[in-house]
């Protein structure tokens, strides 16, 4: 039966997990319900391996072809976490955890790639070995970092890894992909800009902390229209702006500006925090402030392989028919630290016409299942095919 076929087969059933999840979501590493689901499943599936623990709370399943000469391992991600939202779809199935939803489908991606385990695990047509990561804390907690940092490519020999995300506003079950890079590294920089404080009726008698950075505000815009080489991409966002003063007539003693920095070049990610330094360091000096920077590092550049990109292309067309072109993304994704361990791929799935991604109004979309599940199974039989 073609790979497509069982998994419409299937869908009811995989709905029925999903559903189950997106019911009781679980935030960055507190995937305890979620990850005990899952490794409950890839036992009763038949896994040859199921390894919980492994990034604080992540699961791994290995499954064995059933031929083993290629001595090759294909590893396939997941991630399980919510993110701490109020859900406002009015779903039968809605969150009953107040302030917690699957507001960007990792329910959805961890049902698809369990229907895949069970598809992989029933069959086996491969030769070599799959790895299926099940892995907590995307949403911000670096939860692939953590899983790396413990081990998972060398404990199990991974040769090449792939993920998937779906994505709103593409067509329903339609593929895209683009190599190198394609999310963004995301920093964050804290940035505290000190004078002296006093009566807004005597402006002569203090160092103004709000003008000066109202003039480091205006200027970090410049690191991208003026430092930057225009073909590179970078967005520079001041996303808050407090004083220590909440009275209309105290002239604060310091501002705190708070922001993030999104690259996809770790040289213009080099450049934008040396100038950020510059440009308020310079313009506190002029103003007789004082700056204190905190740079916050956050994910890297996530950068795709050119050949393994090929290879998800092609087997996104052997599903849908299609792979087009994805546009480059300025936000982070923790896939990264995956990429940068061993050559692979992410790819995009359309979720169709629906709320966007971290929208409380969001929902992963039922339908997209069986195209999921497809690719993931079709990565493991084409990169580890039995020879005729």
């Amino acid at each position: 039966m073609p790979i497509k076929n069982r998994f419409a087969e299937l869908l009811p059933e995989i709905t029925q997990w999903r559903r189950d999840l997106h019911e009781n979501p679980e935030i960055l590493f507190e995937t305890h319900r979620t990850s005990a689901l899952v490794a409950e499943k890839l036992r009763a599936f038949g896994c040859d391996e199921v390894v919980t623990g492994l990034g604080r709370t992540g699961v791994v399943g290995v499954i064995k072809g059933r031929v083993g000469t290629s001595g090759r391992t294909v590893g396939l991600r997941a991630d399980m976490d919510a993110l701490p939202i109020h859900e406002e779809t009015g779903l039968d199935y809605a969150s009953k955890t107040p302030g917690a939803m699957h507001a960007c489908g990792h329910d959805g991606h961890t049902a698809m790639l369990l229907g895949a385990a069970r598809y992989l695990s029933e069959t086996r047509n491969f030769d070599g070995t799959c790895v299926v990561i099940f892995q907590p804390a995307e949403e911000g907690g670096g939860g692939g970092r953590e899983m790396v940092e413990d081990g998972i490519m060398d404990r199990f020999g991974i040769d090449e890894v792939y993920g998937m995300h779906n994505w709103p506003g593409q067509p329903l079950g339609a593929f895209a992909i683009r190599p190198g890079p394609f999310f963004a590294a995301t920093d964050q920089f804290e940035l505290v800009i000190r004078g002296k404080g006093g009566h807004a009726a005597k402006p002569h008698e203090v160092i103004d902390p709000t003008v000066a950075a109202s003039q480091v505000v205006l200027a970090l815009q410049t690191i991208a229209s003026r430092s930057t080489d225009p073909t590179k991409q970078i967005v520079v966002s001041v996303t808050s702006f407090v004083t220590s003063s909440t009275a209309y007539n105290v002239i604060p003693q310091a501002v705190t500006l708070r922001g993030t920095i999104r690259t996809l070049d770790a040289d213009i990610r080099a450049l934008a925090e040396h100038r950020l330094n510059r440009i308020a360091d310079g313009l506190c000096a002029a103003m007789g402030a004082t700056p204190e920077l905190r740079m916050i590092y956050g994910y890297p550049v996530m950068v795709n392989a050119d050949r393994e990109t090929g290879y998800a292309a092609d087997a996104a067309r052997r599903v849908s028919g299609d792979c087009a072109e994805a546009p480059l993304v300025m936000g982070g994704e923790d896939f990264a630290y995956l990429l940068n361990e061993r050559p692979g791929a992410y790819i995009l799935v359309g979720n169709g016409d629906s709320a966007p991604v971290h929208h409380p109004a969001y929902n992963f979309n039922d339908e997209v299942i069986p195209a999921g599940c497809s690719w993931f199974a079709e990565m493991v039989e084409s990169r580890l095919p039995i020879a005729s």
